[in-house]
């Protein structure tokens, strides 16, 4: 079946299967890899992708569910120019990764996280990030990253909402 997906921003058409999971067309169609599986079953949150500004564990719904919706990767979130996302750079700089097999989601949910709740305190980051598990780390780093990341994004999106208004 044809689906017509927008993933990135580039648009895409696709010929799958009816039964074809989202993170299927994304890693094998799109080969787009950043987007982890990693119990295909929507427990540990490594497939967590962007549908329309909300983190949707990718492993867990069908390619053909999303037509024209705007799905960003771990892959689409970083500037033009290379720059990261300051999400990603939170996780940089508070070490908020080790092996690293987890990071994509987790900074997919951390960006939506901090976009619904800015300024979210540790105990309201620790609950949301409950879907995403990471094996290594003992979460510290992760919560200090997600911190540290809300903070940039508050900041940058009031920068961009000054430039606006005086524009």
């Amino acid at each position: 079946m044809q689906v017509q997906l927008k993933v990135n921003g580039k648009a895409a058409s696709l010929d799958v299967p009816p039964n074809t999971l989202l993170v299927t067309a994304i890693r094998e169609h799109l080969r787009l890899t950043g987007t982890h599986v990693g119990c295909d079953t929507a427990q540990c949150g490594a497939c967590t992708v962007l549908i329309n500004g909300k983190a949707v564990k990718s492993c867990n719904t069908l390619a053909l569910q999303h037509p024209g919706a705007e799905i960003t990767t771990i892959e689409g979130i970083a500037a033009a120019d290379g720059t990261m996302h300051p999400m990603q750079a939170a996780f940089k700089d508070c070490h908020g990764l080790q092996c690293g097999y987890c990071t994509p989601g987790m900074v997919m949910s951390a960006i939506d996280l901090c976009t619904r709740h800015p300024g979210a305190s540790e105990t309201e980051i620790r609950e949301q990030l409950e879907g995403n598990m990471c094996r290594c780390t003992g979460y510290q780093n992760i919560v200090k990253a997600v911190q540290q990341g809300g903070a940039a994004m508050a900041s940058s999106q009031g920068q961009a909402s000054t430039a606006t208004a005086s524009a």
